[in-house]
């Protein structure tokens, strides 16, 4: 296996690599300039990269320019390939963050040794084959990947901390609903079916302030309540109103990170009459208030 040097081959411009473990390194880049910048990294075959963009854009370039794929802020993408090697080769946009976890197969297999059927493509048919994989970056994932790129801690400990944000990320990534299969599931052959329940999740997000009623949300996207139930759990992993309060957690903590409303204007924005009420439910989230949250950012 290729030695994983982290003064080789390290991107131009901002960039943190940290190992983690044996065979296993996490990449933070930052790119805070007005013009786009090229991150180059040897990755060979026997390793699987998770690639998590925080804001901006990034562009993965492949087989000499010959393909590409594209990430936006708040997705990820998964690449492996066991055939080929997957050099990272990307060009980070303006004031774009990223932050890459590379790990080798078989460190990876061990975080998983006792279920790892559990992850869909280490299945014994699929384990020699190519897998991408973009996903949006969930609520719970969007706060970690802010701490990894943010923490400010004694330099004693930085490291220890990195590592256990780094393994808690791999898990949030992996957190998928076991009773649900998307492939198996008849209720998804029916695309219209499919986007009745989108739009469900589109008209409580829009009135997250003053969300409808579950049977009036039903009515409204033409479903029976049974199957609006089902089916939203069945796509977004949770209930209604469990995936609106995340949403509503999120939506809050990004709009205290812009530094420009105040705890009782965000507790209003997302719903709560009473700042007391918003913090309690922001503490329940996320294990601390917003007061403190933003202190946190300041450093």
């Amino acid at each position: 296996m290729e030695s994983m040097d982290t003064t080789k081959n390290v991107a131009s411009g901002s960039a943190d690599e940290v190992i983690v473990d044996d065979g296993f390194f996490v990449l933070k880049l930052q790119n805070e300039s007005d013009t786009q910048q090229k991150v180059k990294r040897q990755i060979d075959s026997s390793h699987i990269q998770f690639h998590f963009c925080l804001k901006g854009h990034a562009k993965f370039i492949f087989n000499d320019g010959r393909y590409a794929l594209d990430i936006s802020d708040e997705n990820s993408l998964l690449l492996y390939n066991t055939q080929l090697d997957l050099p990272m080769n990307v060009d980070l946009s303006p004031k774009s963050w990223m932050i890459s976890v590379v790990m080798t197969l078989r460190k990876f297999h061990s975080l998983f040794s006792k279920e790892a059927d559990y992850i869909h493509f280490l299945t014994s048919e699929n384990k020699d084959k190519k897998y991408y994989a973009q996903e949006v970056v969930s609520p719970a994932i969007a706060v970690v990947l802010s701490q990894i790129m943010n923490y400010h801690l004694h330099p004693s400990i930085k490291d220890l901390y990195l590592k256990a944000k780094v393994y808690e990320l791999m898990a949030l990534y992996f957190n998928k609903n076991e009773d649900f299969d998307r492939e198996q599931c008849p209720f998804l052959v029916d695309e219209d079916n499919v986007k009745r329940i989108r739009r469900a999740k589109e008209i409580v997000i829009s009135r997250m302030a003053e969300p409808p009623g579950l049977q009036e949300l039903s009515d409204e996207i033409g479903l029976s309540l049974k199957k609006l139930k089902e089916g939203f759990k069945q796509i977004y992993g949770d209930t209604v109103y469990s995936f609106l309060f995340d949403y509503k957690m999120e939506y809050a903590r990004k709009m205290l990170e812009t530094g420009q409303y105040n705890v009782n204007e965000v507790g209003l924005k997302v719903g709560y009459s009473t700042s007391s009420h918003f913090i309690a439910s922001f503490k329940k989230k996320y294990g601390t208030t917003p007061k403190k949250y933003i202190m946190s950012l300041g450093g």
